[in-house]
């Protein structure tokens, strides 16, 4: 059965898609395409067999009414033709797949659980045409579904994506569309970095000044690492914070959506914010200000760096313990999911190695290197959260200096730290920079404002989340993270988020075998009309050539690779601007001599796609060495 699906699926992947109205991400595990189509009519009813299966016959019926206009209404009845049933019983299907029917006559969405229904609910909406997304009636469609059977169930349970709300804060509203898009990709995550060096944003009611001084920065414009100090009695008026009421309100809000809430609290580094609000948790006791992204460390190139004002928790200090219980007491009780992030990365440890009392602590434990004197803090978090019946996870540092039995390892660091946790017999999830970070550019450097690094659809596309040697139970799933130092609104993050987080999507749910990047890349086209019709935001650097040069024999050449194919590279070095008229490129270009300018431009089917590059002969000679 198991050779049957995927020959199924990879005939539909890679042969039948490019034509096919089935456009599906991520793609299920198996699609039989009939013919023939269902019409949605006027006036009709959408039917749920058991109560629990409500919710999402509901949030069916609401979907389809904004954009139609139909007026359809939800009834408990077996007899409509849209019905949704989560009495399966298939053992095959889990917590989470759904097998999905659809015929001339009707459509059946049966699962073992409402989680199981919502993603046949959502798999049903991507197989209407796009106009379903916009959010307003659209006259003169014909609302057909193809007829298809499909059965389907995702590859990892843990698959997530990170919010970063401490650089830039996002009100509710925001978050809960975040939440929403996240959602109709068969997203199950949600993690909450809630706190770190440039805002508190969670309410704490027993450490009020968390949010009272925490929450707050002095406001501050241009790029993040290049901004000026907080000036002596300058008013912090920048950011925000979420009282219980409203995390109740996200956390009722994404779990109707079948997301799971992780919050995370990050300690001992990255504690700028507390700090703020409480100095005396510091080694130096001196005080300082959220941080409103000044230069506040420097960087070396091996991966070390020194910290210029202090960021850091005291772990010679039991006042430190007496204010993390109170935060995680208060956290516990408002997120019901088991874990809770306890963050553990980039802690620089200069201020403890000066500090008397964390001297005598390493004498008294027997401790040689301050290095690992975060294993000893990471163990006093690790026994906190456990007291509050919660799980710990933490970014890959939590490894060093001795994890925490039975915590849980989130790899960001490539995926090394991911393989020793998981050989230690650590749960993981993998989300390496290379792969599964959102923030960093997604096409040539010049074009999207400068970040660390980039990282291209098609790169993240092709991550595999269990390493050879790793038993597979260990690997809990993956996640995408976007950390917002440049990201200062919800319409700019989803522009960061897609497409890279479709191609993510595709990677933790559908099977390893049938991954097929051709395949992806033209449903990934379809997605963007999609994505017009809601009027959410993505990059189209897709279609923007990778720009590269290399010498031969002294000569400079310009190599452009395309990620997708069907797109033609104009190009030229002339001072003029390129069209679909201008030089097509086929192989290596040389590059005259003298202070060129090398213009180049994507078209699809004769239409320019993408971005204009622009790129000096320096910056050619660059590249090529």
């Amino acid at each position: 059965m198991k050779q049957f699906i995927i020959v199924v699926f990879c005939l539909f992947s890679g042969l039948v898609s490019a034509q096919s109205a089935i456009n599906i991400i991520p793609a299920p595990v198996s699609v039989r395409e009939g013919a023939g189509f269902f019409s949605l009519k006027k006036g009709g009813l959408i039917g749920y067999e058991q109560p629990e299966a409500g919710w999402a016959a509901g949030y069916l019926a609401d979907e389809l009414n904004r954009s139609t206009g139909y007026g359809l209404k939800t009834t408990q009845s077996k007899t409509p033709a849209v019905l949704i049933s989560t009495g399966a019983s298939d053992k095959t299907l889990g917590q989470e797949g759904y097998r999905l029917e659809v015929t001339t006559k009707g459509i059946k969405i049966d699962a073992n659980t409402p989680a199981g229904a919502f993603y046949g609910v959502q798999t049903l909406l991507q197989l209407f045409p796009a106009e379903i997304r916009s959010t307003s009636v659209v006259e003169g469609v014909n609302w057909n579904v193809p007829v298809v059977s499909i059965a389907d169930q995702p590859r990892f349970g843990w698959r997530g994506i990170m919010l970063d709300v401490s650089r830039h804060f996002f009100s509710v509203a925001d978050v809960k569309k975040y939440i929403d898009e996240m959602a109709r990709y068969k997203y199950n995550t949600f993690h909450w970095h809630l706190t770190d060096d440039n805002g508190w944003r969670v309410e704490i009611k027993s450490l009020p000044k968390l949010t009272e001084v925490g929450a707050w920065r002095v406001e501050r414009h241009g790029r993040f690492g290049e901004r000026a100090e907080p000036r002596p009695g300058e008013p912090a008026t920048y950011g925000g914070f979420y009282s219980h009421e409203d995390i109740r309100e996200v956390i009722r809000y994404a779990s109707e959506r079948n997301i799971t809430i992780v919050p995370e609290i990050d300690v001992p580094g990255h504690c700028m914010a507390a700090l703020a609000a409480y100095p005396e948790l510091s080694c130096t006791k001196q005080q300082v200000s959220v941080n409103p992204g000044t230069d506040f460390s420097d960087w070396y190139g091996n991966g070390t760096f020194k910290m210029n004002v202090e960021n850091t928790l005291n772990p010679s200090d039991e006042k430190v313990y007496e204010f993390l219980d109170k935060v995680f007491t208060e956290v516990a009780a408002l997120f019901p999911n088991q874990y809770i992030h306890v963050g553990g990365d980039e802690c620089y440890k200069g201020y403890w190695k000066e500090d008397p009392g964390c001297q005598a602590l390493m004498e008294k434990q027997g401790i040689r290197h301050v290095e690992d004197l975060q294993g000893y803090f990471m163990s006093r978090v690790g026994q906190i959260i456990q007291s509050k019946g919660k799980k710990m996870i933490g970014w890959d540092e939590i490894l060093e200096g001795g994890i925490t039995p039975g915590a849980a390892v989130m790899s960001w660091r490539g995926v090394k730290g991911g393989i020793q946790a998981a050989k230690m017999g650590h749960e993981v999830v993998m989300t390496p920079t290379t792969y599964a970070y959102i923030d960093y550019n997604q096409g040539d450097q010049t074009i999207d404002p400068p970040i660390y690094s980039g990282l291209r659809v098609s790169k993240s596309y092709s991550f595999e989340p269990v390493p050879d040697g790793v038993e597979a139970k260990y690997i809990l799933g993956g996640q995408a993270n976007l950390w917002t130092e440049q990201v200062p609104s919800l319409r700019y993050a989803e522009y960061m988020t897609y497409p890279r987080a479709w191609a993510l999507a595709e990677v933790y749910w559908s099977p390893k075998e049938a991954k097929n990047w051709n395949s992806f890349a033209s449903r990934m086209e379809k997605h963007f009309r999609r994505s017009d019709a809601a009027g959410v935001n993505y990059s189209s650097a897709v279609y923007d050539p990778a720009v590269k040069a290399k010498r031969e024999n002294g000569q400079l050449l310009l190599v452009l690779e395309s990620e997708i194919s069907g797109v033609d590279i104009h190009y030229t070095l002339d001072e003029t601007m390129p069209d679909n008229r201008s030089p097509k490129y086929s192989i290596p270009v040389p590059v005259p001599d003298g202070p060129v300018n090398v213009r180049v431009q994507a078209y699809r089917n004769g239409t320019p796609s993408g971005h204009l590059i622009t790129l000096k002969r320096s910056q050619l000679e660059a590249r090529a060495q």
